[in-house]
């Protein structure tokens, strides 16, 4: 009982940090305050079947539900950086106490999954990113734990919980989510004898037919969506990383195998006695069942993108969940266990420390336009951004920010207007001198800098 206190002290300890960043650090281009604007734009024009990336310009690339949920509660809340992230935090703290809730017949403290699973740097990371991943994570959760449970013993619960896992993975990342979850499915499958009955189960039709209307609805009102999306991202990002179709992101030229680096990296210091394990007890994990089970489904997800060079960190997180089941299944055998506990407690509290730096602070405030869009807000002018517009100034400006080009600038001059303007360091050289010189640099970041004209003193 001792113990389960101090984990569940350490384990609040890391939500209360999580949330605190959560709150205080700004939205950072480009994934995240992306995402964010996408939300911040599904909120405002109650748009609730085509995403957007501005103003009537649909986003294709990836499926509603992660978008849904952070719009709805910016509805609820308010538009701001901790209410956008929530259902991340939410999502993460959900599957801590589902996979706690399901390991409690193993006699371990119910709060030692919880805190293992929040001290993985992927996993901590990400419980306060607005991103697709969250979910899918969540998604292949219950597909894998509803499965085995299924295969155990026949529920309703389970049945319905897997359909339902089904239903949010292809809305929240589109077929992927079955590329993750039924091959090391099948493959475990096959090594116990399972009934094909119960590997092709109809659950999956049930969970396809679930998510199907929405698919239908996009295309409807969205005509190309399909194509792009399953066609283009699911097949045409896998093989090429540089694939020129891309709307929306940039190419992710990655050398091949750097999945298992990303894995590594995000998984210390567990992944190392797990590594051990592996190599020492490979034929008991061959002839058991819950382990091979949990093996299947941690190492298929990096061997499936070993092949791929267009490929970002965020990728390993699915498989954060089965890699802290395996190190409660041995967690009475584990060498240093205690030690390798109070490392991974220590990271986000060190990280929370040099936080505290002006320079990292600074560093990590410089990949958002708050701090312009703020100074701006302060005035009743208007504000532009030159050739292009960041995501994160459009949701923190509430979609005021305008782009403009060189022309339109000038013109801007000419007509006597007062306004501010966003413009990139390596633009304003390009800028003529003598409409250079009537700009005042009023605040500055790294790479960019908020300029004034004709604008009198705050209200």
């Amino acid at each position: 009982m001792k113990k389960n206190h101090l984990y569940l002290t350490f384990f609040f300890l890391l939500v209360i940090i999580r949330s605190f960043f959560n709150f205080i650090i700004p939205l950072t281009d480009k994934t995240e305050a992306r995402y964010s604007e996408i939300a911040r734009l599904m909120s405002e024009t109650g748009n609730w079947i085509v995403p957007q990336i501005d103003y009537g310009v649909p986003f294709w690339a990836k499926p509603p539900l992660s978008t849904w949920l952070s719009a709805i509660s910016i509805s609820i809340f308010g538009e701001n950086e901790f209410f956008v992230r929530l259902p991340s935090l939410i999502l993460s703290l959900l599957m801590a106490f589902f996979i706690s809730k399901y390991i409690a017949n193993k006699k371990l403290p119910f709060f030692l999954p919880c805190l293992i699973l929040f001290s993985l740097p992927e996993f901590f990371l990400h419980a306060g990113v607005v991103s697709t991943d969250v979910s899918l994570s969540f998604s292949i959760m219950l597909i894998m734990i509803s499965f085995w449970k299924i295969s155990e013993k026949r529920s309703l619960i389970w049945e319905s919980l897997f359909i339902v896992g089904i239903a949010m993975g292809l809305l929240s990342k589109g077929p992927i989510s079955i590329v993750l979850t039924f091959p090391p499915l099948f493959l475990w499958g096959l090594r116990f004898r399972l009934p094909i009955r119960k590997l092709f189960r109809i659950s999956w039709i049930f969970g396809l037919l679930l998510a199907l209307p929405w698919y239908f609805l996009i295309e409807k009102k969205s005509p190309g969506f399909t194509n792009y999306f399953i066609v283009g991202e699911h097949f045409l990002r896998f093989i090429d990383s540089s694939w020129a179709g891309d709307k929306y992101g940039f190419p992710k030229q990655q050398p091949y195998g750097i999945i298992w680096v990303f894995l590594i990296l995000g998984t210390i210091p567990w992944v190392f006695s797990l590594l051990k394990k592996l190599i020492k007890n490979f034929t008991s994990i061959w002839d058991n069942k819950w382990e091979f089970f949990l093996w299947s489904w941690l190492l298929w997800t990096p061997l499936f993108f070993t092949i791929s060079k267009s490929l970002i960190h965020t990728y390993i997180l699915p498989v954060m969940v089965p890699l802290t089941l395996l190190v409660c299944h041995y967690w009475r055998n584990l060498k240093f266990k205690r030690f390798q506990l109070g490392i991974s407690i220590f990271i986000p509290i060190l990280i929370l420390i040099s936080y505290s730096f002006k320079d990292i602070r600074e560093l990590v405030e410089s990949k958002s336009d708050k701090a312009l869009i703020e100074e701006a807000n302060n005035h009743f002018a208007p504000i532009y951004s030159l050739k292009v517009k960041s995501y994160s100034s459009q949701f923190y400006s509430k979609g005021k920010i305008k782009k403009i080009d060189y022309e339109e600038l000038e013109k801007l001059i000419k007509e006597n207007n007062s306004f501010f303007v966003i413009i990139k360091e390596n633009k304003i050289n390009s800028i003529a001198l003598e409409t250079k010189n009537k700009l005042i640099n009023v605040h500055k970041r790294s790479g960019k800098s908020l300029y004034s004209y004709n604008v009198s003193s705050k209200k």
